[in-house]
């Protein structure tokens, strides 16, 4: 199994859809503004986060957070903001937790498993993203999960880098795949909450 270069990443997206929408350079600027960057990169994809279905974890409305019995009252929807080059993001408040999900649709080929990790920038600036996986044979909008680590609030920028997929190719499909076994996230559209 080995890790996806840049041109590799560039023929899947053309002749399979696996990447969609899909940023066939890693894009730096906007309208004449830095961002965080997106598209792709020499091995791999920097994903963008989508400016519907941010949720914040808040103790407001909820008392507890169960994975088996997911209570949508535990999250809140934060506002959009603007800054004043007009980016749009969220505030994540410190020591808070968010789930927001990707621009991008995945289609995983049965013979790819991908994995999210973190970008350097947001690191930096104290935020953790979640490593998941995008299982061989998996497909949908990808819901990215992070923690603001600092004791500042954090701007999470939306339509711009989150994080990053490698993606790793194997020399044979697997027998059983995420779409064969009815995978509970196949083919989520937007913010998905724990299912069991």
């Amino acid at each position: 199994m080995t890790i996806k270069s840049d041109q590799w990443l560039r023929r899947m997206a053309e002749e399979q859809q696996m990447i969609s929408p899909f940023l066939s350079e890693l894009v730096r600027e906007r309208d004449g503004n830095r961002i965080i960057s997106a598209g792709v990169s020499s091995y791999g994809y920097d994903m963008r986060l989508a400016d519907d279905g941010f949720r914040i974890f808040s103790s407001v409305y909820g008392l507890e957070i169960d994975p088996k019995r997911f209570d949508e009252n535990s999250l809140i929807e934060p506002e959009v903001r603007t800054s004043n080059d007009g980016s749009k993001y969220y505030l994540l408040p410190p020591q808070h937790y968010g789930l927001g999900v990707t621009v991008e649709t995945f289609r995983m080929p049965r013979n790819v498993t991908g994995l999210a990790i973190g970008k350097s920038t947001y690191a930096r600036a104290g935020l953790l993203v979640n490593a998941t996986p995008l299982e061989a044979g998996w497909t949908g909008r990808l819901v990215v999960e992070i923690a603001n680590l600092a004791n500042l609030p954090l701007r999470v920028y939306v339509n711009e880098g989150i994080g990053q997929i490698l993606f790793f190719e194997s020399d044979e499909d697997c027998a059983v795949s995420y779409s064969d076994r009815g995978g509970k996230y196949q083919n989520q559209t937007g913010l998905t909450y724990a299912k069991v």
